[in-house]
């Protein structure tokens, strides 16, 4: 076992832009992923509330704003702000492989976090 089994390559650290959500679809499932505060995190990308997706709004102090009604939700644990949305949404495991702009982030939706 390589410690990397479930995880899939999504893009390269340099593809993301800081505090610019890039969605990506891992076996049917939406999936915001973010480089922010100096990690890389990914979320499901469907708010609990509307169902429509996080990846088109802002991120701002390690959270996900929904562009729809404004509901947000921490990238470290999933759990929303606030109303309207009361239920968290699912977060995903990350690995980073390599150094620099050119290191590899995998994502897992096998294994939430």
């Amino acid at each position: 076992m390589t410690g990397t089994e479930g995880f899939v390559p999504v893009c390269t650290v340099g593809d993301l832009e800081e505090d610019v959500p890039r969605r990506v679809e891992l076996g049917g499932v939406p999936v915001a992923v973010v480089r922010t505060e100096g990690s890389v995190f990914a979320v499901d990308d469907t708010c609990s509330h509307a169902n429509v997706s996080l990846s088109e709004g802002e991120v701002t102090d390690c959270r996900i704003e929904c562009w729809l009604h404004g509901s947000s939700f921490d990238l470290r644990t999933g759990e929303p702000s606030g109303l309207p949305a009361t239920r968290p949404i699912p977060v995903y495991p990350v690995k980073i492989e390599g150094d620099g702009p050119g290191a590899a982030v995998l994502v897992s939706v096998t294994q939430e976090s």
